[in-house]
C-alpha cells in the first residue's frame, strides 16, 4: 500500500525526490509503531486513537515540532490517497492538528558578508565552490534545483537559466555576465565525461553532485565569514530575496524567480525590510521624535 501510494505522489502528483523519500521514510516508522504496539500491519485499520498516541511516543523520542508536523503530514497525505481510492470512508487523520510552534527566525547574511565571501572564493582553486554559492546567492535557486540542473538548461548564450522547481514546473532565470563568465570557464575545465554530463554540475565520473555536498560547502565556507547559527543553502536563497527587495525589486518578481507558488511565500522575505521601516518611522518621523 505504501509502494503504490509513494508511486502516486511521484507520477501524479509530481512531488519532488527529497519529498518522496521523506515521506517513505516517515510511513515506515508509523508501520514500525503499530507492529509493536497494535500488533498490525494494516494501516487501514488504524483509528485516532493511535494516531494521537503515535504522537505522543514521537513526543517522548524528544523529537522536535517540525520533525513532528512533517511526520502528521505524511500521514495525512497517505490517508486522504486511500479515501481518493476508496480503501476507507474516513481517515483517522481528519481532526488530529498539527503541532503549533514558533519558527527560528531566517536571518540573512548581509551583503558585507557575501562580499568579504566573494574575496576569499576568487582563487582558481575554488572555482566550484564559488560557483556554488554564487549560483544559490544570485539567483536564489534551491539546493535540489542546482544539483539537478542540466546542461542543455543552461543558456550562455541568452544568459539564463531554465530551471525545474517543484512539481516539475520550469521558470527562466536571468544571469548577470560575470556569472555567464564563471560558468563558462567552469565548462571548459570540465573532462570528456563531464561535458558529456547530462548534469551541468557533475563529479568527475560524470553523476550530479549531491545535496549533501552542496549544503557541506556552503557550510563550510560561510563560516569563515559570519558567526551566524544557520548557514545553509536555504540562508543564501533568503539572503537573494531580502536583498534584491531592498534594493527595490517588485516583489511579483521576486515570486516568479523564487519559483513560489503563491505571493504569501515570498512576503516572508519582506521581514527584514518591514523592521528597517520601523527604525527609519522611529528615527525620523516628527511625531516620534523626543
Amino acid at each position: 500500500m505504501i509502494d503504490k501510494f509513494l508511486e502516486y505522489i511521484s507520477v501524479e502528483k509530481r512531488y519532488s525526490q527529497h519529498t518522496i523519500i521523506g515521506y517513505k521514510k516517515d510511513l515506515e516508522d508509523f508501520l514500525d509503531y503499530i507492529r509493536e504496539t497494535e500488533s498490525s500491519e494494516d494501516l487501514k485499520k488504524m483509528n485516532k486513537r493511535v494516531i494521537r498516541n503515535f504522537m505522543i511516543a514521537l513526543s517522548e523520542q524528544n523529537l522536535t515540532k517540525r520533525t513532528i508536523n512533517r511526520k502528521l503530514s505524511a500521514l495525512r497525505s497517505f490517508y486522504l490517497y486511500l479515501l481518493k481510492i476508496q480503501e476507507i470512508d474516513a481517515s483517522p487523520m481528519e481532526s488530529i492538528q498539527s503541532l503549533k510552534f514558533y519558527a527560528d527566525k531566517q536571518i540573512p547574511f548581509s551583503k558585507e558578508e557575501m562580499q568579504h565571501l566573494k574575496g576569499i572564493l576568487g582563487t582558481p582553486e575554488n572555482t566550484l565552490p564559488r560557483l556554488i554559492i554564487e549560483m544559490l546567492y544570485q539567483t536564489g535557486m534551491r539546493r535540489a534545483e542546482l544539483c539537478n540542473l542540466l546542461s542543455k538548461n543552461v543558456n550562455l548564450n541568452n544568459r539564463e537559466l531554465k530551471i525545474i522547481g517543484k512539481g516539475s514546473k520550469a521558470r527562466f532565470v536571468p544571469i548577470s555576465e560575470n556569472l555567464v563568465s564563471d560558468l563558462q570557464n567552469y565548462d571548459n575545465q570540465k573532462n570528456t565525461v563531464q561535458k558529456e554530463s547530462l548534469y551541468f554540475f557533475s563529479k568527475e565520473d560524470g553523476k550530479k553532485i549531491s545535496e549533501k555536498f552542496v549544503y557541506s560547502t556552503v557550510n563550510t565556507y560561510l563560516s569563515l565569514v559570519t558567526s551566524k547559527k544557520k548557514k545553509s543553502p536555504h540562508i543564501l536563497r533568503h539572503s537573494f530575496a531580502t536583498h534584491v527587495l531592498e534594493n527595490g525589486a517588485e516583489i511579483s518578481k521576486v515570486k516568479k524567480i523564487l519559483g513560489h507558488a503563491s505571493l504569501a511565500s515570498t512576503q516572508v522575505y519582506t521581514d527584514a525590510n518591514i523592521e528597517k521601516l520601523k527604525s527609519v518611522i522611529k528615527n525620523a518621523h516628527p511625531r516620534n521624535k523626543k
